[in-house]
């Protein structure tokens, strides 16, 4: 198949990804003063550049391998390659020391003027962007109510629609706000009261039409004087801004996705007011931000990564991650029982094609999840957007190539390790499946062991043969099983829904009559032990 179909990768895929890469930039020079500085006498004019290797660099010489990105803009693997006027900018910053509340002032107004906002605060990234927003809305710049809070607020409540809880609202819910959920309009305009200091809404196409688009629920809000935060953090930062121009009063973006700034730095834009009073909440003033600290360096990279934003031919990147996926897709043609399917963003976050490739495992004897693995593992070490295939149920196969932050001839890397991988897999086996199945139904008692701490469950078991389904209800959330027991090995899974986000359980272990005991991988929150009893 050759498609060019729709397919929405937010923030809400799997950590989430974003960025975008520059087709070419020149690095400016330092300032004479500032190279004196760097040395007490004289200085080269530029910044150095990096005098490692992908097999030998100040990563490598710690044991920590570095890794060539067809995945994304994920925080987990550092965000985005910062472009090279972000890294020029920040270095030169290093030499001086100016007054933070003076450097604010200045960047703030020129980035809101070169995106068209009334105000700007430059932050620690998008989730300090959230927490920043809600508490600058809950109490202003009132000296008293500042220093009470977060015990003691004037307005203790953020709204959020059902179709914007995400991960990253944890940046409202750690200022210690009380979540509202509201999924009408009705609703909405009933629980906008005098307790709530803020909406927030998470930009998507969801937020894009109906009854709870962004423009409705900031028509609502702003009958009852309530500011509305949309998060666009993976977004590109148009102008003039849609989301301000839809009535948002403030709107917040990550610095080190597809603007290609310092990882650790975002911009809160919108109502001057709003922004000023997010900046007194923030370091270095001794408010409830005190620990969001933002340095110079940051500030002017930032403010040197919209400078460029301005300036980078974004069509001309598209034609060019495009031209890559095709060279991948070309290496890969003619390997028996590969299809290919281009991939479309739906909006302006990760706007970036993307390359699925499907195949037969049956035929190539590899699966995409053997392959991504296999990859990851390799030597140069590649992290793709994604693989599916078990084996051996499902070996209809595919794998996922995100351009957006891989650099000039990095997609002749990707392309060949892929093809290798599948025209010379290594070895896989069908899983061994032990015969019989223990009996486990009923209730189990289960003791998980942490890194630190310990955590108290029950699990509700009914059997059908070698298939287990039931209930697990922990110390504070509750989720539905499913798994195997074939012999004595024993696999349970589980997705607990916690508070606008979720956590995935996967149990492995061995059952010895009326007890059990095994490991449980927890994704993004690691591996743990657990032990358990037959009540």
């Amino acid at each position: 198949m050759s498609l060019f179909s729709k397919a929405r990768p937010t923030r809400r895929d799997v950590l989430k990804q974003s960025g975008v890469l520059s087709a070419a930039a020149v690095a400016a020079p330092l300032s004479a003063h500032a190279a004196l500085l760097a040395d007490g006498q004289s200085s080269p004019a530029v910044m150095s550049t990096s005098h490692g290797t992908p097999q030998d660099n100040l990563f490598t010489k710690i044991g920590v391998r570095p890794i060539v990105n067809a995945h994304g803009t994920f925080t987990i693997i550092t965000g985005s390659r910062s472009l090279p006027e972000v890294k020029q900018a920040m270095y030169e910053a290093s030499f001086y020391f100016v007054h933070l509340d003076e450097l604010m002032d200045k960047v703030g107004s020129e980035i809101a003027q070169m995106l068209g906002a009334p105000g700007c605060t430059v932050t620690t990234g998008c989730e300090a962007a959230i927490a920043l927003a809600t508490v600058a809305c809950s109490c202003g710049t009132n000296v008293e109510w500042s220093q009470a809070f977060p015990y003691k607020r004037m307005k203790s409540q953020v709204i959020i629609p059902k179709h914007s809880r995400n991960p990253y609202d944890f940046g409202v819910r750690m200022t210690g706000a009380e979540i509202v959920e509201v999924d009408s309009a009705e609703e909405l305009q009933a629980k906008l009261t005098d307790k709530v200091a803020m909406v927030y809404l998470l930009s998507s196409p969801l937020a894009e039409r109906g009854p709870l688009s962004i423009a409705n629920i900031c028509q609502i809000a702003r009958a009852k004087n309530v500011p509305v935060f949309v998060d666009a953090a993976a977004e590109e930062p148009l102008t003039p801004n849609k989301h301000l121009q839809a009535g948002a009063s403030l709107v917040g973006y990550s610095g080190g996705k597809c603007m290609r700034g310092p990882q650790a730095a975002g911009l809160l834009l919108g109502d001057k007011e709003l922004t000023k009073a997010a900046w007194f909440q923030a370091s270095p003033h001794h408010n409830y931000g005190r620990a969001y600290k933002v340095g110079k360096e940051e500030i002017m990279g930032i403010r040197a990564a919209v400078q460029q934003w301005g300036k980078r031919d974004h069509e001309a990147e598209q034609k060019m991650w495009m031209g890559w996926l095709k060279t991948i897709e070309a290496r890969l043609k003619p390997l028996q029982s590969t299809t290919f399917e281009y991939l479309e963003p739906e909006d302006l976050s990760n706007r970036s094609p993307r390359l699925r490739v499907h195949w037969d495992a049956k035929v190539l004897n590899i699966t995409g999840t053997e392959l991504t693995a296999k990859l990851d593992a390799g030597n140069p070490r590649i992290m793709l957007d994604g693989g599916t295939g078990v084996r051996p149920e499902t070996m209809a196969s595919t794998l996922t190539v995100m351009p957006y932050m891989m650099s000039p001839g990095e997609e002749k890397i990707v392309a060949d390790a892929i093809f290798v991988a599948l025209s010379h897999p290594d070895h896989y086996s069908d899983p061994v499946i032990a015969p019989g199945a223990s009996k486990v139904d009923g209730k189990w008692h289960v003791a998980i062991q942490y890194l630190r701490g310990k955590g108290e469950q029950e699990f509700d078991l009914t059997q059908q043969g070698s298939e287990l389904s039931g209930t697990q209800r922990g110390e504070l959330f509750n989720a539905v099983l499913k798994g195997t027991i074939h012999g004595d090995d024993l696999k349970l899974r589980s997705t607990m829904p916690v508070s606008g986000h979720q956590i995935d359980w996967n149990f492995k272990g061995t059952v010895a009559g009326n007890t059990a005991s095994g490991s449980v991988e927890l994704g993004e929150y690691g591996v743990a032990s657990w032990q358990a009893r037959k009540a």
